[in-house]
């Protein structure tokens, strides 16, 4: 006994692929995929590795969660793994390394009821820093590596 007829099941088919398509069409076409367009890149302003030791220095990592940083998992800031994705800095500032380079050297003159303190980072740390965040990695084989980078660096 026969339930389904062959026009029936290609007619099933047939929708399950044009659902397929639709799908696949709106992710990658219409763009609504988490990012759209390639991860923005920035041209440092300061040394990657002088930064990453200012942070280490002046104990950012006492209230920020940092990629790379020994210690650096606070919870009273943002996580600052992935700065170069957000949109803006402390809500008012467009999100750039010359705006974070600001922040980091003098927050409470941009906005005087910030939690984050003033710790006398010179203008040249604060570009270094801006750097290092920056730099983080994008990708999962960029982390891979980072990952490999920071344990030999840590064995040296």
């Amino acid at each position: 006994m026969k339930i389904f007829s062959h026009s029936f099941l290609w007619i099933i088919a047939a929708s399950g692929v044009a659902s397929l398509l639709f799908m696949l069409g709106n992710m990658f076409v219409l763009g609504l995929q988490r990012h759209p367009a390639e991860p923005r890149r920035y041209a440092p302003l300061g040394d990657k590795e002088r930064g990453r030791l200012s942070i280490e220095h002046y104990g950012c990592g006492a209230c920020h969660v940092i990629e790379g940083v020994m210690e650096a998992s606070g919870r009273v800031g943002p996580q600052l793994s992935d700065i170069s994705e957000q949109i803006y800095i402390a809500g008012i500032l467009a999100n750039t390394p010359e705006n974070m380079a600001r922040w980091i050297s003098d927050p409470q003159v941009i906005s005087p009821e910030t939690l984050m303190p003033d710790l006398g980072v010179t203008v040249q740390e604060a570009h270094d820093i801006a750097a290092y965040l920056y730099e983080q990695p994008r990708t999962p084989l960029e982390h891979f590596l980072s990952s490999i980078s920071a344990a030999l660096a840590r064995i040296d």
